[in-house]
């Protein structure tokens, strides 16, 4: 029996586009190759900087590149918060953020998450008692949950960052990736004093590019690159050079384009496949990103499921890991981009038969 992976949420391998990244390193290093090689400025690569800045329509003061989304995440730690800070986050959230935050010593506390966003009556009644120093948000297409949070509490957000004194991290990886429907207004957008928004090349291009970013005020982000610098005097200019080189040919939209093309039947297919297997278990119904989310049936475990799983070469997550305050023993996480649909529909029916064989 073939094993299906419903673990980490992955690009698609047929996704990457090899001869154009081939091409552009081939190019920028005969283009830029001393500075590509060289150290350089810890904010990272100009070329680059600018290329982001201008997509984004801010100033390259506001734009620090570094080795990828979660290695910036470190940086805020180290150069805005000490430990003992509160820091708020979406219940459930980014695991690996939950490990990096409380490595550095935050107190993490876990906001509830509604299908269109953190639960505000719950945050509201949290700020009576809890000062954090910073929300750390996924609003489009949450990891782990598949949600996006609506304009309406998207303008909330805003409003109490500046009522409370809090900065807000908008993680934004997913939000290219809207298979369809209307985007909805960055955080960044409503608040851009009180907003960092990161984005990362690694679900455009290739994870192994390692390239991310961050936009924000220019003095948060000059306290962020002196932290990189201390880190390691200059982030990966090669790969950054590369990545500049493919962005500056124009080839990112058509890229994005096709990786729509490619996951929206995906999407489609884990939800038809939950439909008729598991009707009633998502709990969103995402028009983009890579995670649908589902609760299991009252009294049915994760834990348990996935041991059912394992007998039949199904790999699930474990949802407890997603949850900072408790919580998640009966969440599961489904990643759909890196499997087919026969793979999709054949993984969901296992599933199934997973949370019956649980109910006894």
């Amino acid at each position: 029996m073939e094993t299906i992976n419903f673990t980490r949420g992955v690009p698609a391998n047929e996704s990457f586009p090899l001869e154009e990244v081939a091409s552009a390193a081939i190019d920028a290093l005969k283009a830029r190759g001393p500075a590509m090689l060289q150290y350089g400025p810890s904010a990272g690569f100009g070329p680059l900087r600018e290329w982001i800045a201008q997509w984004q329509g801010v100033s390259s003061d506001r734009v620090l590149t570094g080795n990828g989304s979660l290695q910036l995440v470190e940086f805020l730690c180290l150069a805005l918060l000490k430990p003992g800070d509160v820091v708020f986050t979406e219940n459930p959230t980014y695991d690996r953020t939950i490990t990096m935050l409380r490595r550095h010593g935050m107190q993490v506390v876990g906001i509830p998450l509604d299908a269109d966003g953190p639960n505000l009556t719950a945050l509201e009644a949290v700020l009576v008692t809890q000062a954090p120093k910073v929300f750390y948000l996924i609003p489009d297409f949450q990891n782990p949950s598949g949600t996006t949070c609506s304009a309406e509490k998207r303008k909330r957000l805003a409003e109490l960052a500046e009522q409370h004194n809090f900065l807000i991290v908008e993680d934004a990886p997913y939000r290219p990736l809207r298979y369809r429907g209307k985007e909805e207004p960055s955080i960044y957008s409503l608040a851009p004093e009180r907003t960092l928004f990161m984005c990362s090349f690694t679900k455009l291009i290739a994870p192994g590019v390692r390239t991310g970013f961050m936009i924000g005020r220019p003095d948060l982000i000059a306290k962020l690159a002196k932290v990189a610098e201390d880190t390691y005097i200059s982030p990966g200019y090669l790969a950054q050079g590369i990545t500049y080189e493919w962005c500056q040919r124009g080839l990112l939209q058509p890229q994005i384009e096709r990786l729509k093309a490619l996951y929206l039947p995906r999407l489609d297919a884990c939800l038809a496949a939950l439909d008729k297997y598991m009707p009633g278990a998502v709990d969103a119904r995402p028009d983009g990103g890579f995670f649908i989310s589902l609760t299991l049936p009252e009294g049915v475990l994760t834990s348990t499921v996935r041991a059912e799983a394992a007998k039949r070469s199904l790999n699930l997550s474990d949802g407890l890991a997603f949850f900072p305050n408790g919580g998640g023993e009966r969440f599961l996480r489904l990643p759909f981009c890196a499997l087919t649909p026969a793979e999709i529909e054949e993984g969901v029916s296992r599933l199934a038969q997973c949370v019956e064989a649980s109910r006894g």
